[in-house]
């Protein structure tokens, strides 16, 4: 590393927010924090953070991705490895022995490092329902994606308005190679449902002239159409191709939805609604 690269770095962390915005980070690692969840943390109003993040990102302590509407940022933890080994390279003359107490500091000088703010973390349940004709394939492959990604709080259901009375063998020899439990999984109704959804994603293909049922009841709707592989047709390549693009699909979608900031979003219906049907539209 060169000396200008650290006094940059040095520089940023000057400010105390900026400090507590990159220890808030490395505590986040690796999935790293949307603006809101960092001003959240910190009691800080968001639009009094665009600055330092600015600063931190040029610095190269920070990484920022989009996504979405929302950009998500990281604690650039190589570079901070990097400017550690800066620091001590020659220490202690050549012998690193002598330097132990120094990664010991509380332990030296009794010394108690202020305390890393942390999000107020609170319990979400909420019951999601993948909702197509037959019950056999799509919902079925979003049902256990989703229940194998989700965090504890969130889970998945399946139904149909028409249920075929079986789960599609392809399906589940999918999900047997993607090492996603099949246990369980079963063509139902939507008038047997072990619990009340929260959200209801219809996974119908419309596209190709398909019907999808309407579920009447205030709850949220969106709509992720794929196309019903059951009636793919060739070689028996192909059809597992079509199996696999069905759940490629879902899971870039499902996989969008849990990195939203669900816990702002959970109690803005509009936000939420508006999210769910642009990750709709993924993959298609």
């Amino acid at each position: 590393m060169e000396k200008k690269t650290a006094m940059s770095m040095f520089e940023s962390l000057s400010s105390g927010v900026r400090l507590d915005i990159y220890r808030l980070l490395v505590r986040h690692e690796p999935t790293g924090l949307v603006a809101g969840e960092v001003a959240q943390a910190l009691s800080v109003p968001p639009s009094n953070l665009s600055f330092h993040f600015k600063a931190l990102v040029q610095s190269g302590l920070l990484t920022v991705t989009q996504e979405g509407r929302y950009q998500r940022y990281r604690a650039h933890i190589p570079l901070m490895r990097d400017l550690i080994a800066y620091l001590t390279a020659e220490c202690c003359a050549g012998r690193p022995e002598h330097c132990a107490p120094l990664c010991e500091p509380q332990a030296a000088t009794g010394a108690q490092s202020p305390p890393i703010p942390t999000i107020p973390q609170k319990s979400y349940v909420m019951n999601i329902l993948f909702l197509c004709t037959g019950n056999s394939c799509r919902s079925i492959l979003a049902e256990a994606t989703f229940n194998q990604l989700a965090p504890a709080g969130w889970r998945a259901m399946s139904a149909g308005s028409q249920p075929a009375g079986y789960v599609h063998p392809r399906s589940l020899a999918l999900l047997t190679r993607e090492r996603i439990p099949t246990e369980g999984l079963h063509s139902k109704s939507w008038d047997h449902l072990p619990a009340t959804p929260d959200i209801v994603v219809t996974v119908c293909g419309r596209a190709a002239g398909e019907t999808c049922p309407a579920y009447l009841g205030p709850v949220l709707r969106t709509h992720w159409g794929v196309a019903d592989p059951a009636h793919a047709t060739g070689t028996d390549q192909e059809i597992d191709a079509a199996f696999t693009s069905a759940y490629r699909t879902l899971r870039t979608r499902i996989e969008a939805f849990l990195a939203l900031p669900l816990a702002n979003l959970s109690e803005d219906r509009g936000r939420l609604k508006t999210e769910l049907d642009r990750i709709g539209t993924l993959g298609a």
